[in-house]
């Protein structure tokens, strides 16, 4: 492995993804690259704030409630998988361990779709639980992959937010941590900058203060994003001067 190969594997390394051999070989890089020890610990604070982010603490009648739905909801079948085709291509431990890293935290973080399970309907829980579960795994793909770039900034009052982008995806991830409660009415709304033209690209929920959203759109015409405070619901066009300007890390 050369060292341009290595230089891509921060985001693994820092999810713990990478396989036995690639971590001792990387771990001797690290010793004698300063950008990637930097990197590293750039992306594992990220993963660490889209945990938080995601996290909920269940209420005390949630346990009831799945109790009297066991009584009543008939349990599926075993699945028998299909048997897999043989490719002849070679095994590779390195890029598995990256995906099943990125299938377990997904899956961590779809936790966080509890928390929109105990106000719906017991018929609508399987299917919110599902969309909670693909907006986790590809949040998870983001900071798994080999490109993945943070950038952090200082928002308001305190509050910082990082902004993670996998050219490789396509796709950005932003992360707010200690973000003030918006005013009765308004909504902080996220924006990706397409050479000073800003197309909207997603809501903060206003009842959270730390929160990890998936950017909306693709990221390949864009340098950056911005934040800007909205009435309820958004806009199609910024109607406010931006919180915070931040740039897409390009090394």
């Amino acid at each position: 492995m050369n060292t341009a190969e290595l230089h891509t594997l921060t985001g693994a390394y820092a999810l713990h993804a990478l396989s036995d051999e690639e971590h001792a070989t990387f771990e001797r890089h690290l010793r004698a690259c300063d950008a990637c020890v930097q990197e590293v610990r750039e992306l594992a604070a990220t993963a660490g704030k889209l945990g938080l982010a995601v996290s909920v603490v269940p209420p005390l009648e949630l346990k009831d409630a799945v109790l009297r739905r066991i009584a009543a909801v008939r349990q599926d079948p075993p699945q028998t998988p299909a048997p897999a085709r043989t490719t002849g291509r070679r095994f590779r431990p390195g890029r598995w361990s990256r995906f099943a890293l990125a299938a377990c935290l997904a899956a961590a973080a779809g936790l966080g779709g509890i928390a929109v399970w105990q106000h719906q309907r017991a018929d609508d829980a399987q299917q919110q639980a599902r969309a909670a579960q693909q907006q986790s795994e590809q949040l998870a793909q983001v900071l798994a992959a080999p490109d993945a770039k943070a950038t952090t900034g200082t928002l308001k009052d305190g509050a910082t937010g990082t902004l993670v982008v996998a050219h490789s995806r396509n796709q950005a991830v932003f992360v707010a941590s200690g973000l003030p409660h918006p005013p009765d009415g308004k909504v902080y709304q996220l924006w990706l900058n397409d050479a000073g033209t800003m197309r909207p690209a997603g809501l903060l929920t206003p009842s959270r203060t730390t929160e990890a959203v998936l950017l909306a759109g693709p990221v390949n015409r864009a340098s950056g994003m911005g934040i800007t405070v909205e009435p309820a619901g958004g806009s199609p066009a910024p109607t406010s001067g931006p919180l915070v300007l931040m740039s897409f890390a390009t090394t």
